[in-house]
């Protein structure tokens, strides 16, 4: 009797059952952690990776050069197509100083109560400058050099840092015309002129702070750039530019607690130190207790947080 073998039904039929099934891969690819070893081996690093705080610090202080010839020639660039060249760095707070007297000084009689009124808002006026237009050049640090971020590598850091630099050179020259007119007011050079030079360290400081965080800011969200002078103004109002917070306070207008908010706030306080140096009637009893304090806490405060949270997106500027 004839026999016939079956196979299962599941077994394929013709060539394509003597076919050889797919083998293991001949050159399986290297794991992540021998790619690792491997760049680790040969020196190669992750491309723009944030390198450490302290690292980060050393790569900042070995470009000081830069940062520094960056701030000159920005500041020796910003009015050069103007007729009047470097002279707008002290009319403008001069012209901004005749628009505030004859508002608030005349028209609202913020004069009233407050000796040496035209010291006390030069003063005012040229210390708030200062701060807000740093703080306005921090929001375009980033956004206003993407070539220069994305075409080389440097610590990030160095614009806004350099750009408050520039602000406190462009700071440097006004105040030379602010003590000639503070002269020809009647207030004459003293020692407690002196105290400029620790207020203005410490105003520096929290400007370079403040910039700092604006940039990273700005960096996300450039809208940020079109709100800042609202704020600005805002805070210009509140820190005692025109007006003596002083007064307001004696006049329980306000409860005592918004008086020492404004009083406290870093803008009015540098202001106030920087009156107290220069103005002879600004006597001590005008300043809160442990302002000293109050000023150096503010400053390093700003400028430590600052430059850490700003080192924390390092990674990110100039992407996207």
């Amino acid at each position: 009797m004839a026999t016939t073998s079956t196979l299962p039904a599941s077994a394929p039929q013709g060539p394509a059952a003597q076919a050889p099934g797919p083998g293991p891969d001949p050159s399986p690819s290297p794991a992540p952690d021998d790619l690792r070893a491997l760049a680790l081996r040969h020196g190669l690093t992750v491309s723009g990776a944030r390198p450490s705080l302290p690292v980060y610090v050393r790569q900042l202080w070995s470009r000081r050069d830069f940062i520094a010839a960056f701030a000159t020639a920005r500041l020796t660039a910003q009015y050069s197509q103007a007729r009047l060249g470097q002279v707008w760095q002290v009319m403008t707070p001069l012209l901004n100083a005749a628009v505030y007297y004859a508002i608030f000084g005349v028209l609202m009689n913020a004069k009233h109560g407050v000796p040496d009124y035209v010291p006390f808002l030069l003063t005012g006026i040229f210390v708030w400058t200062f701060t807000s237009d740093t703080v306005l050049a921090g929001t375009r640090a980033i956004s206003g050099n993407l070539g220069l971020v994305r075409a080389l590598h440097f610590p990030r850091a160095s614009l806004p840092i350099s750009l408050a630099l520039q602000q406190l050179q462009q700071l440097l020259l006004s105040l030379t015309a602010l003590g000639v007119i503070l002269v020809c007011c009647g207030e004459f050079p003293a020692w407690s002129w002196l105290l400029a030079v620790p207020a203005l360290l410490c105003q520096a400081l929290f400007n370079t702070g403040a910039a700092l965080v604006l940039a990273r800011l700005a960096a996300r969200t450039p809208d940020i750039s079109q709100l800042m002078p609202f704020v600005l103004r805002t805070w210009m109002y509140a820190s005692g530019v025109m007006w003596s917070i002083q007064n307001l306070a004696s006049t329980a207008r306000f409860p005592d607690a918004v008086a020492l908010a404004l009083q406290c706030n870093p803008a009015a306080v540098y202001i106030d130190l920087m009156r107290f140096a220069l103005i002879e009637s600004y006597t001590a009893d005008l300043l809160l207790p442990h302002v000293w304090a109050l000023a150096a806490g503010w400053a390093l405060l700003a400028f430590t947080g600052g430059f850490i949270w700003f080192w924390k997106a390092e990674e990110t500027y100039g992407r996207g």
